[in-house]
């Protein structure tokens, strides 16, 4: 039986040298495959059973390499279409709004937004929903008699007077 001692000592520069040409950088290649070995350790008990422990090493570790560089590239990409520029507040009308959409039950809010604010025909909306198109006309005006409801209730500042 190899101790993990013996086969770190003796796989690591190896698996490293492999995993250098997978990721073209050094410092990726040693924390991946260190990574690996520690992964490794948790299991050394079965893996020191396999006819190649060094395969499920190599493996492991690539798929660290792999998992790294998608993160990489999801923060690359985040970053190139990250909005610098701060998005200015919304009117008070479009609080009131969203504050009385809230109110719907979501279905109704969901149909309601999807229709005027993203104008989308019925049709596309029932089929994303799964729904019948009559399902969509149905919450479309159930949302529509309930916000009106909301803003008969709601004082408006020019009725002061």
């Amino acid at each position: 039986m190899t101790s993990f001692d013996d086969f770190y000592s003796s796989s690591f520069h190896p698996l490293t040298l492999q995993l250098y040409a997978f990721t073209a950088d050094a410092g990726q290649a040693q924390d991946a495959v260190q990574e690996a070995f520690s992964r490794a350790w948790a299991r050394w008990d079965r893996l020191v059973e396999y006819d190649n422990p060094a395969a499920w090493v190599r493996r492991v570790a690539l798929n660290v390499a792999r998992s790294r560089w998608r993160r990489a590239r999801a923060a690359r990409a985040h970053a190139r279409y990250h909005r610098l520029e701060p998005i200015a507040e919304p009117s008070p009308d479009r609080v009131v709004l969203a504050q009385a959409l809230a109110t719907l039950p979501e279905r109704h809010r969901r149909a309601v937004v999807l229709h005027y604010v993203a104008d989308m025909p019925v049709r596309e909306i029932a089929e994303q929903e799964g729904v019948a198109e009559g399902t969509v006309k149905s919450w479309l005006h159930r949302g529509r008699s309930a916000l009106a409801a909301h803003f008969a209730e709601v004082p408006r500042e020019d009725d002061d007077d």
